[in-house]
């Protein structure tokens, strides 16, 4: 049975096309020189130098709190309890002279 359905699908994949590579990759690409390698040393020493990960938890736990607290602050009233109760008497307009 499954050498029935290994056959299928092999016979499916046969009448596939295959693109052809060689029209897609222009003529600058194929004509520019291979990249220079570089030795990996000082790529190593770089990821070596990086700080540990306790100091960037640290930072990242630092940066969390900063946001929080700043959420909070942004929870508060919008307008101040002084100045709502001001609103809240209305406006007193004059009376006009008859």
């Amino acid at each position: 049975m499954r050498a029935i359905l290994f056959i299928c699908l092999l016979g499916l994949g046969a009448c596939a096309d295959v693109p052809v590579l060689e029209d897609r990759i222009d003529q600058a690409a194929r004509d520019a020189p291979f990249p220079a390698l570089i030795n990996i040393d000082p790529l190593l020493a770089e990821a070596n130098a990086a700080p540990p990960a306790a100091q960037i938890t640290s930072n990242v736990n630092a940066q969390i709190a900063s946001l929080r607290a700043r959420a909070n602050r942004l929870r508060g009233p919008v307008i101040a309890a002084p100045d709502r109760a001001r609103m809240a008497r209305g406006v007193a307009l004059p009376v006009p002279f008859r």
